[in-house]
């Protein structure tokens, strides 16, 4: 605890310092490192499952089955379904970890797990909610400095 938390701990006394001492240390926990940390945790959940319906360059056969069997998502085919999701799983995650259009990329997943979670895997609520709060944090806050938008926001 610093010095001058704890003076203030010891100024207001017992628990309420020592609340008071800490939540100031919590006021301090830089955004931008939160922002990178769900940049860069986001990014790979997505880039993880893009990258098991590829090989190589090529859309795996499974993905297809996936998407006609078990997903089947409403309204749309489920060979556009399948490409969308590729390309979404690929690009987006990139755009992340740049941070380039962050705040965009964060919204189109962010659909993406709704719809995810509405119509392919309702009881994941969970890890749905988790990745929405990232994705929230992001879209809310900006990807903070260590981006590509940061750079183009100051000139």
């Amino acid at each position: 605890m610093s010095v001058e938390a704890n003076t203030e701990a010891g100024r207001t006394g017992g628990i309420g310092g020592l609340i008071a001492a800490l939540i100031q240390l919590y006021d301090k926990i830089p955004s931008d490192i939160v922002a990178i940390l769900a940049r860069v945790i986001i990014g790979l959940v997505f880039w993880n499952s893009g990258r098991t319906k590829v090989d190589g360059f090529t859309i795996k056969d499974t993905t297809f089955f996936l998407f006609q069997e078990e997903y089947k998502l409403p309204l749309i085919p489920p060979d556009i379904a399948a490409y969308a999701a590729t390309l979404s799983e690929h690009i987006f995650p990139i755009l992340l970890w740049l941070g380039l259009a962050a705040r965009f990329s964060a919204t189109a997943l962010l659909i993406m797990t709704l719809v995810i979670q509405t119509f392919v895997y309702p009881e994941a609520y969970v890890t749905h909610g988790l990745w929405a709060v990232g994705l929230l944090f992001i879209m809310m806050n900006g990807p903070g400095v260590l981006s590509i938008d940061h750079l183009l926001k100051r000139r």
